[in-house]
């Protein structure tokens, strides 16, 4: 079992509340306050789970720059109230911010039950597989890259 700090529980909880404020602001028609109360949360609470310091060093790596210009410009025009546009923005650079995360998060979800045997289906395992995420990685022209 893994200890957390109280920090990190806050944090835990800070960004649970973000990615739901997130999810129902999408779900209710783009609703801009809503998805500027989640990003605010979901951003605060990963600043609570991994530090202040860890944060900044994640977010402004030098090779990071484009994704993270493209996350919180999508952030930004969201509390400025375009929110289409800013949540387009933002998730072009979430998938270019955390594309490294997922081959480990497709090796964590194959071994459980359910969703492991889907992840096996022909079409979607040929898509899930690790060598189609490291050709995606190193092709340099790549779309997310």
């Amino acid at each position: 079992m893994i200890s957390l700090t109280d920090s990190q529980k806050i944090g835990m909880g800070l960004t649970g509340f973000g990615v739901f404020f997130l999810f129902f602001g999408m779900i209710l028609f783009f609703d801009k306050a809503l998805l500027a109360i989640g990003n605010i949360l979901f951003v605060a609470g990963l600043s609570f789970v991994i530090g202040l310091e860890r944060t900044f060093r994640f977010f402004f790596q030098k090779h990071k720059m484009k994704a993270t210009s493209f996350f919180l410009g999508g952030v930004l025009i969201v509390l400025i109230g375009w929110p289409i546009v800013g949540v387009v923005l933002e998730i072009y650079g979430f998938f270019l911010l955390f594309r490294g995360f997922f081959p480990a998060a497709v090796g964590f979800i194959r071994r459980i039950p359910f969703l492991g045997s889907l992840l096996n289906l022909p079409f979607i395992s040929g898509w899930c597989s690790g060598s189609v995420w490291e050709q995606e990685l190193q092709c340099s022209w790549c779309w997310l890259g």
